[in-house]
């Protein structure tokens, strides 16, 4: 956050809720079966441990959000983290252009845990309070540079109508270029996925 900001991460109104009755409870670690453990081992101790500005595990070691579901189905949850360690870390996605694009989606899908888990990361970015306002009042904040801009745009887009049109793409193609913009095609449905896992098990 920059000197000249003077919005309070307790200032930012709008910000999406935690559903209010849980559906799920985190998963014991102790009574996992070993594909389950060995999964719980690999989210908890990958790279996006070290990122983390909310926990990862509760005071019993369990896995908390979505990667809670993720025990759910084993198999297809280690893929599932796999794909998003890689979006965490991938060169094609500039880190304020990704918690940009991650907090879109969170907005887009009401979803809380993860504005929460972005919110710090974001301003770690340079992303000040005045634009993560304009994020969750559905604006475009002040101050993004043209592919910032143009990120923004084709996140909405693709949340909206799941497509862009040709004026559209090409606009995209031009600001981003073609890595980064399937990066960003990637993140809008990697996220918009563990938005649902977690409207569906609203885990505790």
């Amino acid at each position: 956050m920059t000197t000249s900001d003077a919005t309070t991460p307790a200032d930012l109104r709008g910000r999406p809720r935690p559903p209010v009755h849980p559906r799920t409870a985190p998963s014991d670690p102790a009574g996992l079966d070993p594909e389950r453990a060995a999964l719980h081992a690999r989210i908890e101790t990958g790279p996006r441990g070290a990122q983390a500005r909310v926990p990862l595990v509760d005071d019993a070691g369990r896995l908390l959000g979505p990667f809670a579901t993720m025990l759910f189905s084993p198999r297809i949850g280690d893929a599932v983290q796999q794909v998003g360690a890689a979006l965490r870390t991938d060169d094609d996605l500039p880190p304020r252009l990704r918690e940009l694009a991650v907090l879109a989606v969170a907005v887009h899908h009401g979803s809380a845990f993860e504005w929460s888990a972005h919110e710090g990361l974001a301003r770690d970015t340079g992303l000040s309070g005045a634009q993560l306002q304009a994020l969750l009042d559905g604006g475009v904040p002040d101050g993004l540079d043209e592919a910032e801009r143009v990120a923004l745009t084709t996140v909405r887009a693709l949340l909206t109508r799941h497509d862009l049109g040709d004026g559209a793409y090409a606009t995209a193609l031009r600001a981003l270029g073609r890595d980064t913009l399937a990066a960003l095609v990637w993140l809008t449905g990697y996220y918009s996925m563990l938005a649902a896992a977690l409207a569906v098990f609203r885990p505790e």
